[in-house]
C-alpha cells in the first residue's frame, strides 16, 4: 500500500510543481502563447525522459530478489532526489532569472522551466515504469497490463489531488516560493517514511535514511527561513527610492504587493505601489494622491464626453482610485473585479469604501454578458500579466459591452500601445470599431517612449465634440501633459488601422503579433525592476 501512496504523493508533485513554475515565472516572463509554450515543452519533455529512464533502470535490475530490492531502492530515493532539486532551484531563481528574462525572454523562460521542473519532473515520472517493474518481480501483474493501468491511474488521480491542493490549499496561503518547499518537503517526507517503514526489502536502507533525512532537514530549513532569505533581498532601490513589501496577497489570480517607500525626512510622507506580477498597478502618496496619469486621463475622458454622468461601471479595480473619485463626485459606481486580492488590498491600504462603490467579485466577461442595466459610462482597466487577457479583446466582449451601454453611453479604455509594432494595437482598433464604430484616441506625450498608455473612447453613437475639464486635483507634473492630449485626439487613419484585424472568440490572426509585442513589453519591465519586485 505504501508503494502506491508513494507514487500517488509523487503524482501530486508533478502538477502542483507545474502550477507552481507558472505563478513564480510570470513576473519573470509573462503569460504570453511563447512563454506557456517553454513551460509545456519543457514539462512534457521531463515527464517523457522520466519514463524512457525509469523503464531502463528497471530493465537493468532484472527480476532476482536483489534486483527487486534495488528496485525498491531506487524507488524510494527518487522523491529525495526530486526534493533536493526543488530547494536548489529556489536558491537560484530569485537571482537568476531577470538575468535570463533580460537576456532573452523566449529561450530564458525555456531554461527556467528547466531550472524548476526538468530534475523533479524526471525523478517523478521514472517512478511509474519502476513501479511496473516491481510489481511484475513480486509477481502483482504478471498477466494483462501488468499493473500499469493501476500505477497511471494512481499517478493521475494523484496530479489531480495536487492541483487542487496547490490552487486551493497552497497559492491562498503562502507565497509561491514558500509553496514551491513545501512541496519538497513533502516528498523528502515520502523518501523518510519508505526508509523508516520500507514497503519492501531494500538493497541499502541505512543510505536510503541519510538521503531521505538530508532533503527532509534541507527542506525544512529553506521553508522555515524561506521569508528570511527573500527579505534579504530588501530594501530594494528602484527610481532613486528605496522600496520595501509592506503586505503580500495570494489568490488563485496572481500576487499582489504592496511596496511602500522610506519616508521622507522632513515630512515623514511615503509612496505606496500596487504591484502585480510585474506590473505597477498604481501608484499613491500616503495622503490618497493617485501618482499615476492614467487615473486622472480615464477620468477627466469620461467627463469631457459625458459632462453629467449618472452612473457608471468600472470594469477592473486595482487601487480603486478612479472609482472612488467617480463616486466623490456623485455617480452611481459599480465595480467588476476578478481578484479578492485586490479588492482587499483597497480596502487595505488605499481607503477604498465598498459602500460608496460596489464590487461584483467575478469576471468582467461574465458580467457584461448577463449585466441588467445600461451605464451612461463604462471604464475598461482590465490587466493582467503583461496586457489585457485576449478573450477580453474580442468582438464577442466589445458586443457584450455594448449591450450595457446606454444609447448615448460611452466606454472609455486604458490599453497599452507598442509604438514600434503598430499592427498589434490595429487589431484591437479594429476590433472595437467593428462594434463601437465611433473612436477617438489619445496618448500622451511622453518623448522617448516606445510602450505608452494609449485611452480609447468610444461609442455605438457618434460622439459629441469633447468638453474642456478642470480637475484642480492633478498633480502638477501630470496637469499639462493631461491637457495637452484631451486638446489633440489622434485620428483613426490608414497608418493606425493598417493590418488590423478583427479578432473574435473563434477566430484570431493576431496572436502572434500580440505575443511578440508583450515579450518587448515584460523584457523592459524586467530591465527596469530590482530583481526583488519580481520575487512572488
Amino acid at each position: 500500500m505504501l508503494l502506491y501512496a508513494i507514487l500517488f504523493v509523487s503524482g501530486a508533485a508533478v502538477l502542483a510543481l507545474e502550477l507552481l513554475a507558472s505563478r513564480i515565472m510570470t513576473p519573470y516572463f509573462g503569460v504570453s502563447l511563447y512563454i506557456w509554450t517553454g513551460i509545456l515543452s519543457i514539462t512534457l519533455v521531463a515527464l517523457a525522459l522520466g519514463y524512457w529512464a525509469g523503464g531502463r533502470l528497471a530493465a537493468r535490475r532484472g527480476a532476482s530478489a536483489s534486483g527487486v530490492a534495488g528496485l525498491v531502492q531506487l524507488y524510494a530515493l527518487m522523491p529525495a532526489l526530486a526534493a533536493f532539486a526543488i530547494v536548489a532551484a529556489c536558491l537560484v531563481y530569485p537571482y537568476l532569472f531577470p538575468v535570463l528574462a533580460s537576456a532573452d525572454l523566449v529561450l530564458g523562460s525555456f531554461a527556467a522551466s528547466l531550472i524548476l521542473l526538468s530534475v523533479p519532473l524526471v525523478a517523478a515520472s521514472a517512478m511509474n515504469p519502476l513501479l511496473i517493474a516491481i510489481l511484475l518481480a513480486r509477481g502483482g501483474g504478471g498477466t494483462g497490463d501488468a499493473g500499469a493501468g493501476t500505477v497511471f491511474f494512481v499517478s493521475t488521480i494523484g496530479s489531480v489531488a495536487g492541483v487542487l491542493a496547490t490552487a486551493f490549499g497552497l497559492i491562498p496561503n503562502m507565497s509561491n516560493f514558500s509553496a514551491t518547499l513545501a512541496v519538497a518537503l513533502i516528498l523528502a517526507l515520502v523518501s523518510l517514511a519508505a526508509a523508516a517503514r520500507p514497503p519492501a526489502p531494500l538493497a541499502a536502507r541505512g543510505k536510503l535514511g541519510i538521503a531521505a533525512t538530508g532533503a527532509t532537514l534541507t527542506a525544512a530549513l529553506m521553508l522555515w527561513q524561506a521569508d528570511a532569505y527573500i527579505a534579504r533581498m530588501w530594501p530594494a532601490t528602484h527610481g532613486g527610492t528605496a522600496w520595501r513589501v509592506e503586505a503580500r496577497l495570494n489568490s488563485l489570480f496572481g500576487t499582489v504587493k504592496i511596496l511602500r517607500s522610506e519616508p521622507e525626512p522632513d515630512t515623514g510622507g511615503f509612496v505606496r505601489i500596487y504591484f502585480q506580477d510585474g506590473l505597477v498597478q498604481n501608484t499613491v502618496a500616503s495622503d490618497g494622491r493617485s501618482l499615476s496619469f492614467y487615473t486622472y486621463a480615464l477620468e477627466a475622458l469620461a467627463y469631457a464626453y459625458r459632462p453629467r454622468i449618472g452612473s457608471a461601471l468600472v470594469l477592473g479595480l486595482g487601487a480603486g482610485i478612479v472609482p472612488m473619485r467617480l463616486a466623490a463626485q456623485g455617480v452611481a459606481v459599480e465595480v467588476v473585479e476578478i481578484d479578492p486580492a485586490s479588492l482587499a488590498a483597497a480596502q487595505r491600504f488605499f481607503a477604498y469604501d465598498t459602500a460608496r462603490a460596489r464590487v461584483h467579485l467575478e469576471d468582467a466577461r461574465t458580467y457584461l454578458r448577463r449585466c441588467a442595466r445600461r451605464y451612461d459610462v463604462v471604464i475598461v482597466d482590465l490587466f493582467y500579466g503583461d496586457g489585457t487577457p485576449d478573450y477580453l479583446l474580442t468582438r464577442d466582449f466589445f458586443s457584450d459591452l455594448r449591450r450595457c451601454l446606454a444609447p448615448d453611453g460611452i466606454a472609455v479604455f486604458n490599453t497599452f500601445a507598442d509604438l514600434e509594432r503598430p499592427a498589434t494595437y490595429a487589431h484591437l482598433l479594429a476590433t472595437l470599431r467593428s462594434e463601437l464604430p465611433f473612436i477617438a484616441l489619445y496618448r500622451p506625450d511622453w518623448p522617448g517612449s516606445v510602450h505608452v498608455n494609449s485611452f480609447l473612447v468610444a461609442g455605438a453613437a457618434a460622439l459629441p465634440e469633447p468638453q474642456l475639464v478642470e480637475l484642480d486635483y492633478v498633480p502638477p507634473r501630470h496637469a499639462g501633459t493631461l491637457e495637452a492630449m484631451i486638446m489633440r485626439p489622434l485620428m483613426l487613419n490608414r497608418g493606425l488601422l493598417e493590418h488590423g484585424e478583427v479578432v473574435t472568440d473563434a477566430r484570431s490572426r493576431a496572436v502572434h503579433d500580440v505575443a511578440e509585442s508583450q515579450i518587448v513589453y515584460r523584457r523592459a519591465v524586467v530591465r527596469s525592476l530590482p530583481a526583488a519586485f519580481l520575487v512572488n
